[in-house]
């Protein structure tokens, strides 16, 4: 069993790459400590704690301190080789004995929920259902081990987490004052896909509790930029890569209909049915506008420019100087119509709008405009 997070590897995309230990873990493991602290009245400098997914860590414990009735400490988050905002961050538990049982709130730095749709309901402290299983736990093993009968108050806080939280999702989430204490198997694992899809439904879960059944999906910040100046920007829910995962969700989370709005450089692609447009999967690009060329007539040398492009932008320029940019637009259009609604099997209404950031807007589909209005409403 391996009991040091520095230690542990997981390979992605042929290299080894460090795990960490999430800001779950972190609240965990402090309020472990500062109990044990607590209970024995001695200092301890670091502490055990086993995470879901089955391992076992040794964490250190930092600016430990108690008295006859309060304990507190910090165990720092570690992002591994995928750190983010809050990878360095101290992540305190204050503990104090209490009339009965184990409570958890949240203190400085840590959000509280101001929406409904999220892990936590409307007022409570954004520490989420895995966590907050994890600190009872832990502090639950420590007065068995310890014998006593008691209540614990736990109070976890993040003095930095305000800060932090401007560089996160939260405060578009509804969740203001701080960071969320997050994680379900208690280890940070490199470039997680899983994380950025995580976010994408938990936007839509919070737009589904408001009262939204039609979303606007970008792929990136492209997308938002070009949005910008026809709706609030707000409103556009970001998938990344995840067009499949996008459209999924949407199906689950019971939409009636979703716009998608992003550049040619990764809409071209869904033309093609490809639906994860990281270039590490598919690329195509060139390939569909060619095909897309072709079905509209356009020459040999035409089609082997567009071939030989670097970028879609370059094969927008020959596709312009032949002046068959609109026929070539509305092909590309209908076969991402048709890889889109074959994605959801006509349970939602789909619909989609094309740009480029050198030629403008490139194509939608005929009922983009209601969408659009839709989206912004709630409707």
């Amino acid at each position: 069993m391996n009991t040091k997070p520095a230690e542990n590897f997981i390979f992605r995309q042929n290299r080894m790459m460090r795990l960490g230990h999430t800001t779950g873990t972190c609240a965990a493991a402090a309020s472990k400590a500062a109990a044990i602290m607590l209970i024995t009245q001695k200092t301890i400098g670091t502490v055990k704690i086993r995470v879901p997914k089955g391992t076992e860590l040794l964490l250190n414990v930092e600016d430990p301190s108690f008295s006859g009735t309060e304990a507190s400490c910090a165990v720092r988050k570690d992002g591994g080789d995928d750190a983010d905002c809050t990878h360095g961050a101290l992540i305190y538990a204050h503990v104090s004995f209490s009339d009965g049982g184990i409570k958890i709130d949240g203190g400085k730095g840590v959000g509280r929920v101001t929406k409904n749709g999220l892990d936590q309901p409307a007022g409570n402290a954004a520490i989420n259902r895995v966590p907050r299983e994890m600190i009872y736990d832990s502090v639950t093993e420590v007065c068995g081990t310890y014998g006593h009968r008691g209540g614990i108050s736990v109070i976890i806080s993040v003095p930095d987490g305000e800060e932090l939280a401007k560089r996160t999702f939260n405060p578009r989430l509804g969740i203001v004052g701080g960071i969320s204490i997050i994680g379900t198997s208690g280890i940070v694992e490199p470039m997680s896909e899983k994380a950025m899809i995580d976010t994408m439904r938990t936007e839509m879960s919070v737009r589904k509790a408001a009262g939204s059944r039609y979303f606007l999906i970008v792929p990136g910040n492209y997308g938002k930029d070009f949005i910008s100046s026809k709706i609030d920007e707000d409103f556009s829910i970001k998938c990344s890569n995840f067009i499949g995962e996008a459209l999924d969700s949407s199906v689950e989370y019971g939409a009636e209909g979703i716009l998608l709005v992003g550049n040619i450089g990764k809409m071209v692609k869904i033309a093609g049915g490809i639906m994860n447009t990281h270039s590490k999967y598919a690329d195509c690009r060139m390939e569909i506008l060619a095909a897309c060329a072709l079905e509209a007539g356009l020459d040999t040398d035409a089609l082997k420019k567009i071939m030989g492009a670097a970028t879609t932008d370059d094969a927008l320029d020959t596709i312009a100087a032949s002046g068959k940019m609109k026929d070539v637009a509305d092909i590309l259009i209908k076969k991402i119509a048709f890889h889109m609604d074959s994605r959801v099997r006509g349970k939602i209404i789909t619909g989609a709008i094309v740009f480029s950031s050198k030629h403008g807007e490139l194509c939608r589909t005929g009922n983009a405009d209601g969408l659009l209005k839709k989206s912004e409403g709630n409707a």
